[in-house]
């Protein structure tokens, strides 16, 4: 793999054709690239540049089906007679041979996302090594439970592999949100199909060649490209030889997911849409308040599933809040993702792009509320960033809560403003929503700020913060953000089966 990161040199795609991008990304089965059966493929448009520079394997049922047989052999070869220990050490190799790819990596994921390189360089991709390291150590010490019982009996749990789990991830963080699945499912001694996003299938496909490095049996890892409904994602949930399915993706996709896992009653864990809320009181630290709230708002352009696309705010310091907020957007430099200035890329296709417009559109046609910035392409982009999928981060103040702007995800540069009076109002606001992810609530009240956290219908809540993770805790959201929970050892629970062993008391005292 390609080292190094001289991306401000020289011509951008001959450049970037050097260090990562490929004629075509193959799938990876049973330790080897392919090209599909039929030979099919699509292109893979760079979303900052709108060009497509080189193409990725459609895979569908024949894909998938060859995946599963390399799994299933796997399974039942010399990766299930591994111990923890064992599948430690390789998590472990797998993990430093990212940290030492760094720099590579976090190119191919600049440029497929369209997110800024400094970005990916300095939070995605050290932590997708990270996922791998945690999941290493904590699989390593988790292994059994034993309880002694009232008559003296022994009662011990142990974790079992599921045997071969799909994999389907999306583009909003592609590298780490596959690692996140990939780490616990490798370590309890699964065997793998992995469906990346379509949109982004370049740091996967690189992925495979670092497993392969890092001595990996074969078929224990295999990526499928490809789409969803009547293609490689449908393929993969419809097959009776994969026993679960974990996706993290749109809240509609999750419902297909289940509809069609249905019959071979697959094991489902799904991390789904999110509408994230940044809920200040009056007695807030407003230097702390305000940049966390713009930041939540507008990293990676919006579109994280923990974004805080509301800002809803004490009445009293409503106007200074999105005084601050509009003075920090003006500091947010959007432009080419490689350039190390940019703090604000392109969203990750101009389709989506224009969803997301559609939004503010449909707020400007009804008179839905006030922008106060944004709300547009940008005027002054340079002739090679010109038709790329770039929006201006956009604040809409005075929406009522029955819009769809306040009740869909948007999942863009696009921040409403509501107002509230009291806690419960504030409360309600915050819960009144169909989904149930996350939200942060400033405060110096810490009474205050429990009573809150505990009231909101979240999954998680953060208090004078946001984004802050520890890989220990449970991940996932209520209501139509999904079902289960993933991190730590809820990702040890969902990627195994559990078994009992009790051995009775043979003799009484």
């Amino acid at each position: 793999m390609a080292s190094g990161c001289q991306h401000n040199k020289g011509d951008r795609k001959q450049f970037l054709k050097s260090q990562v991008l490929p004629d075509r990304c193959r799938h990876f089965i049973n330790g080897k690239y392919l090209d599909s059966c039929n030979g099919e493929a699509f292109k893979k448009t760079l979303p900052a540049y709108n060009e497509s520079w080189f193409d990725v394997a459609l895979g569908g049922t024949a894909e998938i089906d060859l995946a599963v047989q390399a799994a299933e052999k796997a399974a039942s070869g010399p990766w299930s007679r591994t111990t923890p220990g064992d599948r430690a050490k390789m998590l472990h190799r797998i993990g430093d041979l990212i940290e030492a790819n760094v720099e590579t990596l976090a190119l191919a994921e600049s440029v497929d996302t369209g997110k800024p390189y400094s970005e990916t360089r300095n939070g995605d991709i050290p932590r997708s090594a990270q996922n791998f390291h945690f999941f290493a150590d904590l699989a390593a010490h988790q292994n059994f439970e034993t309880w002694i019982g009232d008559d003296g009996s022994q009662h011990t749990t142990i974790r079992e592999p599921l045997g071969v789990t799909g994999l389907i991830t999306p583009w909003n963080l592609p590298l780490y949100l596959a690692t996140w699945k990939l780490a616990p499912a490798l370590a309890q001694g699964n065997t793998i199909i992995l469906k990346p996003a379509e949109l982004t299938p370049l740091s996967a496909t690189l992925l495979c060649e670092l497993l392969n490095e890092a001595g990996i049996p074969e078929g224990v890892v295999n990526v499928v490209h490809g789409f969803g409904a009547n293609s490689a994602g449908e393929a993969l949930v419809r097959h009776p030889g994969v026993k679960a399915i974990s996706f993290t993706g749109e809240t509609s996709t999750g419902s297909a997911i289940m509809r069609d896992g249905a019959d071979t009653l697959k094991k489902l864990s799904f991390e789904l849409g999110g509408k994230g809320a940044s809920v200040i009181f009056e007695d807030a630290d407003l230097d702390l308040a305000i940049p966390t709230a713009c930041r939540a708002a507008f990293r990676n352009q919006g579109q994280i599933c923990l974004a805080g696309s509301r800002l809803i705010v004490h009445e009293k310091i409503a106007q200074t809040v999105v005084d601050g907020i509009l003075n920090h957007i003006k500091k947010i430099k959007i432009g080419d993702p490689l350039d190390d200035a940019t703090t604000m890329g392109a969203l990750i296709a101009n389709d989506h792009r224009d969803k997301v417009a559609g939004f503010v559109d449909h707020a400007r046609s009804g008179r839905l509320g006030e922008i106060l910035c944004g709300g547009k392409i940008p005027d002054a982009l340079p002739t090679a960033l010109a038709s790329g999928a770039f929006y201006e981060p956009t604040v809409i103040a005075g929406v009522a809560q029955n819009s769809r702007l306040i009740q869909d995800e948007i999942f863009g540069p696009v921040l409403t403003v509501q107002t509230f009076k009291t806690i419960d109002e504030a409360i309600a606001l915050t819960s009144g929503v169909l989904y149930g992810l996350s939200c942060s609530v400033y405060t110096r009240d810490g009474a205050l700020a429990q009573q809150f956290a505990r009231s909101v219908r979240m999954g998680m809540v953060w208090i004078n913060c946001w984004f802050i993770r520890d890989l220990h805790t449970a991940f996932g959201g209520m209501k139509r953000s999904g079902i289960g929970r993933e991190g730590g050892r809820y990702s040890l629970d969902f990627f195994s089966e559990h078994k009992t062993i009790t051995t009775a008391l043979v003799a009484k005292l």
